[in-house]
């Protein structure tokens, strides 16, 4: 296989290295500027998941069935368009670099489609609810353009290990506080705008400015960041595809995210549903809840930062996924417990969730590097569109399987923006699409980590091996005893 040379003989994905400084460490206003572009992704990722299903049922009066198809149908879409995607920004060559145009093209055209949405031009029923599933395929068309590019980045930005943890901490804690605001302010916007239609069109515009602010942030704010020297790319999808397969690593850590996202995904979906007829709390109880599940998890980012340097992200992951499924499970009780317990459980929740979503993205750039290393060739936009389409495939299961749940239970929709009284089978519903499923989608996906295997010392075998090989191939001589890697993945 024939690899572009580099700096040092290096894989010509990495990061132009006369731009970074000696330790490997990017600036901070790149950490900054980066963890930006969370307040497009964290707001587009949390609302939809959180009103988009009770918008539906709850205003427009579409039955949970459907309303869950109408959810999961156009996220669905997106799962074949995130790869495309990724492979069209591993080939885009432009003066911003490969990836930068598309945070602001993509991250405007986002904003935008976005604020429709929920801009209701057909009021309420059939047609209303038909334009909702075209404008969240659009919508989420856009987000799949911004949201690959924006992935594949810090893989390209820095070859340092620790220095991608230290990218991603700040990251996640810029997607924890959106998560917040958008999570916990949005229901308060529609219910300032004077709820049912009018308040939802307010709510869109409010989500629409932070992923504007978002997107025009993250493009300006990295535009000092080292964007890495195109190299080669898998002359088509088929192949680009299966050189991910053939990533041990990656298919055990992708697989577990995605069984994990549609977890967090079914909690989220739950909240609106939950607060109304489990703590019998329509008004402040979503928020209340969202205050508890991302609040903590702002503290605690240092705190995970500390363990996984202990402990190895792999065990920090594994760690944060049973502090998900143990709070999951302990929220059964919710009905005969004191409204202060369950919120510090899902207070507990949320400290799971912050380090489930540190350690994953910390770890997917690792393997992205471990490819780069292994094969020679510059495929971040593959990987990144894979595990992006996973992670959207993983949020919309969330919602649909709730939906599912709401429909087998009997939930009665309603059209006048009010929950309607619901029976005693439907309340149970609530809880256990709330607790119980989403504890069986966060625990047993753990176990798929054990195949995980790229620690340090692999990775950093598997670049030096490479740089070998290419410094022996570049003077005509080639070393038959380095070997890189095999089509296995196995490290």
């Amino acid at each position: 296989m024939n690899q572009p040379p580099g700096a040092a003989g290096l894989p010509a994905a990495g990061p132009d290295a006369a731009s970074l400084p000696a330790d490997g460490r990017l600036p901070r206003p790149v950490h900054a500027g980066y963890a930006l572009g969370s307040l497009a992704t964290g707001a587009f990722g949390t609302v939809p998941g959180l009103l988009l299903l009770p918008y539906l049922t709850d205003t427009l009066g579409v039955a949970a069935g459907l309303a869950a198809l109408l959810v999961l149908l156009p996220k669905a879409w997106d799962v074949l368009v995130n790869p495309v995607a990724g492979r069209i920004s591993d080939r885009t060559r432009s003066r911003w670099g490969a990836r930068r145009p598309y945070l602001l093209v993509a991250g405007l055209a986002l904003a935008v489609l976005f604020a429709a949405i929920f801009a209701a031009p057909f009021g309420s029923g059939p047609v209303a609810a038909a334009y909702v599933a075209l404008a969240f395929l659009a919508t989420a068309t856009a987000f799949a353009f911004f949201q690959v590019p924006y992935v594949a980045m810090p893989a390209e930005m820095t070859d340092d290990y620790a220095e991608r943890t230290r990218l991603m901490t700040w990251r996640i804690a810029v997607l924890a506080l959106t998560i917040l605001v958008s999570g916990a302010v949005a229901p308060l916007v529609v219910t300032a705008g004077g709820d049912g239609l009018p308040g939802h069109r307010w709510m869109g515009l409010f989500v629409a400015t932070l992923i504007a602010v978002g997107a025009v942030g993250a493009f300006l704010g990295t535009r000092s960041a080292p964007a890495g020297v195109a190299g080669a790319s898998e002359p088509t999808l088929r192949a680009q595809l299966a050189v991910a397969a053939a990533n041990r690593p990656f298919r055990a850590l992708l697989v577990c995210f995605v069984v994990q996202s549609a977890g967090v995904a079914t909690i989220l979906a739950g909240v609106n549903y939950f607060a109304g007829q489990i703590l019998r709390d329509e008004q402040s109880g979503p928020t209340v809840l969202f205050a508890c599940f991302v609040g903590p998890a702002l503290l605690v980012m240092p705190l995970w930062s500390r363990i996984g340097a202990r402990l190895g992200k792999r065990s920090a992951l594994v760690a944060a996924g049973l502090i998900l499924a143990a709070g999951a499970l302990a929220l059964v009780a919710a009905p005969v417990l004191p409204p202060v317990v369950v919120y510090l459980v899902v207070a507990v929740l949320g400290v799971g969730y912050a380090g489930q979503q540190v350690f994953a993205l910390a770890m997917l750039p690792d393997c992205i590097a471990y490819d780069t290393a292994r094969t020679g060739r510059r495929q971040a936009g593959v990987f990144t569109g894979l595990w992006t389409a996973g992670e959207t495939l993983g949020l919309a299961l969330g919602p649909g399987v709730y939906g599912l749940v709401l429909q087998l239970s009997g939930y009665v929709s309603s059209d006048t923006g009010t929950a309607a009284a619901q029976s005693d089978t439907a309340r149970l519903g609530v809880l256990l699409g709330f607790t119980i499923i989403p504890a069986l989608l966060l625990g047993p996906p753990i176990l798929l980590l054990r195949r995980y295997t790229l620690t340090p010392a692999v990775l950093a075998s598997a670049v030096l091996a490479s740089t070998v090989l290419a410094s022996a191939t570049s003077n005509g001589r080639v070393d038959h005893g380095v070997v890189v890697g095999d089509e296995s993945g196995k490290p």
